[in-house]
């Protein structure tokens, strides 16, 4: 019987950029159904008390580089940018997107678009607030991009985006990724470990 985990992230998040092949190697082995649940930085951050990036004291700031570079290296991921183009950038209507693709019902599809969409801010210096990079991002995962970004834009999925942030805030999550497995959070692509463990 196939579990389910709720995958809470932010679509602009570093850290959920390197957890993506662990991650997914995991849920392929595991038969895991995966809700892909794009959930909004400044809200999550403003009603938890986070502090985004650059905002955070010049101690922290350093510790965040070291951590990105160490883990980065250690994940062999050289195509990985820790200063990229376009970061921070508005992914309001990328989440929107993911949602509309299915994200809350465990689409492959949404899965794929979370993935590319992470991939194009921290590897391929992409701004996933740009209409036209959202399409052609889509379009690389075997969607119509136009036809999504169009269903994206009503008010039903701005509003989804909107209730699956407050319903993640309610559940505890602070940061990204968070994996939600039954009644338990597991906070950071370095708890995945911890995730397989809860898996059995």
């Amino acid at each position: 019987m196939s579990r389910t985990v709720n995958y809470y992230h932010f679509l602009i998040s570093p850290f959920s950029y390197m957890a993506i092949n662990r991650f997914n190697a995991l849920a392929a082995d595991k038969g895991l159904t995966v809700n892909y649940l794009p959930v909004a930085p400044a809200q999550v951050f403003g009603e938890t008390g986070g502090v985004p990036p650059a905002k955070r004291h010049i101690s922290r700031q350093r510790m965040r580089m070291a951590e990105l570079t160490r883990w980065s290296e250690y994940l062999g991921l050289t195509d990985m940018n820790l200063t990229p183009a376009h970061f921070p950038t508005d992914q309001t209507l990328a989440a929107q997107m993911v949602l509309a693709a299915g994200g809350a019902s465990a689409e492959a599809a949404a899965g794929r678009l979370s993935d590319a969409l992470l991939t194009a801010v921290w590897a391929q210096e992409k701004d996933i607030a740009n209409e036209d990079t959202l399409v052609a991002v889509a379009d690389s995962v075997g969607l119509s991009g136009s036809e999504l970004i169009e269903t994206a834009k009503d008010a039903k999925w701005a509003e989804a985006y909107t209730n699956t942030t407050q319903t993640a805030i309610d559940t505890g999550v602070f940061g990204s990724p968070t994996y939600q497995l039954g009644d338990e959070l597991f906070w950071g692509q370095d708890r995945i470990d911890f995730l397989e463990r809860a898996l059995g």
